[in-house]
């Protein structure tokens, strides 16, 4: 049997709105009041009406996020944040997949269909800026790098600066024939093109000369196409002494094509990723990787999207930047 403010109220000896105002936190009750109340609470174990309250207020009490890809291990652990910080909030998280495409990019930047939500967590991969400011939406946060200075709030990691780094690690192991898998020249490519430059700019840093024949193109970033991006580096000539993949997928690809060819990590060919997978934590060695602070990421753009909804939404958009870290295991271990 489901309590109501009133079974709470008679039970607690008070009026139903007293009770409400301990429910939604009104600091003007008595604590002695407020304690008899509470005590109610517990004993019936009351839970409030949120779709009530949500209705009262205009919302709806559901948000959505909506990322390119579920099959990629980064996204689903992302989203697993999202649902834990939403529900600090008493919100309900819908996911959406759109596949990276402009039209299923659209249609969640305008509401995830038919579905009625307050706000949109939202990790683009096909629209511009331009595209999202021509939009009549809801409240957005933005979430990756294909959107610089776009019309909503946006949460990013410093995907140059964390290139930088994991490349400069490799070469602190004495490698410079340092390989980099996942390039890409299409217009959805910005993670790539950002860590490209952090790569490049860690060789100039280390007097290593760029040579395109160690950048490997991958036209996803799957296992698969990890895989086939090492195979085709070791088939150049040019084997490399080391490879960053940018990300984590790519990389356990990476370390199935040189077991497949017969070559020790990190003996031979020292491996790092970026993401910090949990399926990287068990792999066979476990993988050198950029970590993102996804929790971290997934808390501000809760928090930012939180404050959308109960302060001016009108404000200017802001950027704020999650953290990373070196996660250094066997592939590409500590010097």
């Amino acid at each position: 049997m489901r309590h109501r403010l009133k079974d709470v109220a008679e039970r607690a000896g008070v009026s139903v709105k007293t009770v409400s105002n301990v429910v939604n936190g009104y600091q003007h009750v008595r604590a002695d009041t407020r304690a008899r109340v509470e005590a109610a609470i517990a004993e019936l174990n009351y839970r409030p009406n949120l779709s009530a309250r949500n209705l009262r207020k205009g919302r709806t009490g559901v948000i959505a996020l909506a990322v390119p890809e579920l099959d990629i291990p980064y996204f689903a652990e992302l989203a697993r944040h999202v649902v834990t910080a939403a529900a600090e909030h008493g919100w309900t998280v819908l996911i959406d997949q759109t596949g990276g495409g402009p039209e299923q990019e659209r249609k969640a930047a305008s509401g995830i269909g038919d579905h009625m939500i307050d706000g949109l967590i939202f990790s683009p991969l096909a629209l511009t800026a331009d595209d999202l400011a021509g939009l009549d939406g809801m409240p957005m946060v933005l979430l990756g790098e294909r959107v610089d200075h776009g019309p909503a709030d946006h949460v990013v990691v410093d995907n140059v600066a964390a290139a930088r780094e994991i490349t400069a690690h490799l070469v602190g192991l004495g490698r410079r024939r340092i390989a980099a898998i996942g390039s890409q020249r299409t217009p959805e490519g910005a993670s790539a093109r950002l860590r490209l430059a952090g790569y490049t700019a860690a060789l100039a840093d280390a007097g290593i000369a760029y040579d395109e024949r160690l950048v490997a193109p991958a036209p996803a970033w799957h296992r698969a196409d990890g895989a086939a991006a090492m195979r085709h580096l070791l088939s150049t000539g040019v084997r490399p002494d080391a490879v960053f993949c940018f990300n984590d997928t790519l990389a356990l690809g990476a370390l199935r094509a040189l077991h497949e060819a017969g070559l020790r990590v990190p003996d031979d060919v020292a491996v790092a990723g970026f993401d910090d997978i949990e399926d990287g934590r068990f792999s066979i060695p476990t993988l050198s990787t950029v970590a993102p602070d996804k929790e971290r990421i997934a808390r501000l753009a809760v928090e930012l999207l939180a404050d959308r909804l109960t302060a001016d939404r009108e404000a200017p958009p802001r950027e704020l930047v999650a953290p990373h870290r070196l996660a250094l295991r066997e592939s590409a271990p500590s010097r």
